[in-house]
């Protein structure tokens, strides 16, 4: 089939689903494709984005747009048990996955980790490890770090892994949105792709959160699970409350400094950032030891793996192996911005944080472009 045959066959599949049609297998791989190869254009992906908001997707619909943007893409291919953590976001000053990574690297198990950059927030994990490390890979590059050290915190915008879903994310930046449907979509299609076998799954529920209400959050893991089933993927899902950022910086350079605090083990660290990465990393180790049968306990080794310093020694490997400075620490760079503080003119309690309102502003301060914050002394 032409290039000009499979236009008019996705643009058609695009109408039917506007109209609220059902698609085939066939006709959404069309669709991924005409995507991934640049051919379908900015307004006709725009309109395939805007179809998922009304109606969603079917539960044959996710599996389907799933392996589609799995199959138009690349694949890293590890074997055995491969990890992976991911958080539906929207929050801002929540940076987990970077003491996530060197856990569960530091336990043994291989965790690729894919990384986009920031779509609602003033920082993604890709835009925060950049500050301290290199996050643009071949396949070739990213196989041999994680089989060297066990894991990476890397950028899928080179891999072309799901590249019709990168497209996808550069229509909605501008709305700074997501359908629920599409999030789960976007998630999965990069786990399947990275040969996942067990996932953690984040999703923070809050009134300024990505996700307002626990019913719609626990349709959202329901899923998550489903869709993971049906890869052979082994899927755990933390639902949780979250009121304000875990964290005490928000953009990448002061996020970064964040993930040192806590690895290091300072007096300084935010002490919610660590709870909740430990909270997380033990339940994937759970996962992950309920297949090797071990019986250890996911959070109890978690905290070791922290507090004995294995996870900082493992997170300054995976720099080095990013050709980034494995000597970075909190105490050794300098953050350039301006500092001020400001006193309040009354006494009293900060009682709710708007998650949106703190993301706008960082945003029009210049988070995540402005990520030259940081002047790291060796």
């Amino acid at each position: 089939m032409n290039n000009s045959e499979n236009h008019l066959k996705a643009v058609k599949a695009l109408q039917q689903k506007l109209l609220g049609k059902k698609l085939s297998y066939r006709e959404i791989y069309t669709l991924m494709d005409e995507i991934s190869h640049r051919r379908l254009g900015d307004i006709l992906t725009t309109y395939f984005v805007a179809s998922s908001f009304k109606e969603g997707y079917s539960a044959e619909e996710l599996y389907f747009l799933t392996k589609a943007m799995v199959e138009t893409g690349n694949r890293l291919h590890f074997s055995g048990i491969i990890a992976d953590k991911h958080s539906t976001g929207g929050v801002a000053g929540t940076r987990t996955t970077m003491i996530i990574v060197p856990i569960i690297a530091a336990a043994g198990f291989k965790i690729p980790k894919i990384s986009s950059r920031a779509i609602t927030t003033p920082a993604g994990t890709a835009d925060v490890m950049e500050v301290l490390a290199e996050v643009n890979f071949s396949i070739r590059e990213i196989t041999h770090i994680v089989n060297t050290v066990g894991g990476c915190v890397a950028w899928n915008g080179q891999l072309g892994i799901a590249p019709a879903d990168d497209l996808i994310i550069k229509v909605e930046e501008p709305l700074a949105f997501e359908s629920f449907d599409k999030i789960i979509i976007s998630i999965m299609a990069k786990k399947v792709a990275a040969s996942t076998t067990h996932l953690i799954l984040d999703i923070p529920v809050g009134s300024t959160m990505k996700m307002k209400h626990f019913a719609d959050a626990e349709k959202v893991a329901d899923k998550f699970r489903k869709l993971g089933h049906k890869f052979g993927m082994k899927v755990v899902v933390d639902v949780n409350e979250t009121l304000e950022p875990a964290g005490r910086g928000v953009g990448p350079a002061l996020e970064a400094r964040d993930v040192l605090f806590v690895l290091e083990q300072t007096k300084e660290r935010p002490l919610n950032l660590e709870a909740k990465a430990l909270r997380l990393a033990g339940k994937l180790l759970d996962l992950c030891y309920g297949e090797t049968g071990s019986g250890k306990s996911g959070e109890e080794e978690a905290r070791k793996i922290l507090v004995e310093g294995r996870a900082l020694e493992k997170f300054r490997a995976i720099i080095k192996a990013q050709k980034g400075n494995p000597y970075v620490s909190s105490d050794n760079f300098k953050i350039k911005s301006q500092r001020i503080s400001i006193t309040a003119k009354k006494k009293g309690t900060v009682s709710k944080i708007n998650n949106y309102n703190l993301n706008t502003l960082a945003r029009l301060l210049g988070a995540p472009e402005d990520k030259h914050l940081l002047t790291k002394k060796t």
